[in-house]
């Protein structure tokens, strides 16, 4: 039997979960009590049952109940039962925004502010992060995203890595990303803007790719960055990062930088390395300028 616990921040997307995973099979059960996993385990493991995959969510709602799951997971290793840990998190930026937006306020803080609930709960999921198998940082990530790292590591069984690369191109005319902690810019390519059947195309289409690629300075840039990234991935997993953003950026952010980014993507993926990835600006009007 699978047993997996499903926790994390609030607002880092543990309710999306609860679907995906249902999707690939699982019996879910949000917010048990802590104290009712061993017996809950005890129960599903009589053989009355067929379930042979079960996640159970548990998360800060359950207020003080919740200082019970610690002690929980150390009567099933007593018991014998094996379980994986999957700890979702994202920035405090980002968890402040995602309640803005929902106008929901934090457990820990229903009349305070929100970056004081989140500061609270971080102390109190800290000893339950430290033993998580997995960590997803959601930061970045859209739901389809995510979707796809959840099958990748529960479904297909690809070894987790520890660290998510999110690969966005995007256009300097639009403005760089914040959130990004490597930012490559590929204007030095020649532009597909001034082929005139090349311009109302992007980077998604075939005849695109094939000029970008066709000179020798894009080829050799791709192979550099590649080796790059492949150096950097296990120093940034040796420190602890969960999630890497990586830039590529062109003038519109519709050409050269999608085609790239597209090929960064590719080759990280022959790797197995976990990585998803967002073109920013490729649907963006072009006509105040070149891309």
């Amino acid at each position: 039997m699978q047993f997996l616990i499903i926790t994390g921040m609030s607002g880092a997307g543990k309710s999306l979960c609860v679907k995906y995973f249902e999707d690939i099979g699982y019996f879910c059960v949000d917010n048990l009590p802590p104290s009712l996993i061993p017996k809950f385990a005890e129960v599903t493991l009589q053989g009355k049952s067929n379930i042979a995959k079960i996640a159970l969510i548990i998360d800060i709602r359950g207020g003080a109940m919740f200082l019970d799951l610690v002690p929980a997971l150390q009567t099933l290793s007593e018991m014998g039962i094996q379980y994986k840990i999957l700890f979702l998190d994202a920035t405090d930026a980002v968890l402040i925004k995602r309640f803005k937006e929902t106008r929901r306020m934090h457990p820990l803080s229903p009349d305070g502010r929100v970056s004081d609930g989140i500061l609270e709960e971080r102390r109190i999921l800290q000893p339950v992060k430290e033993k998580a198998d997995y960590i997803i940082d959601t930061s970045n990530l859209i739901p389809r995203q995510l979707k796809e790292e959840i099958v990748n590591l529960f479904l297909e069984g690809k070894a987790y890595k520890g660290l998510i690369v999110s690969i966005e191109s995007f256009g300097f005319k639009y403005g760089i990303p914040m959130d990004c902690d490597l930012v490559f810019d590929v204007r030095f390519i020649p532009n597909p803007y001034y082929v005139s059947e090349l311009k109302p195309k992007t980077g998604m289409d075939a005849e695109v790719v094939e000029y970008v690629m066709s000179f020798s300075e894009s080829k050799t840039f791709l192979n550099k960055l590649v080796d790059m990234i492949n150096f950097l991935l296990p120093q940034y997993v040796k420190e602890g990062k969960t999630q890497l953003v990586i830039g590529v950026g062109c003038t519109g952010g519709k050409h050269r930088s999608v085609t790239i980014a597209n090929q960064l993507y590719a080759k990280l993926k022959q790797k197995e390395v976990s990585a998803v990835i967002e073109h920013r600006d490729i649907e963006r009007d072009d006509k105040g300028g070149s891309s």
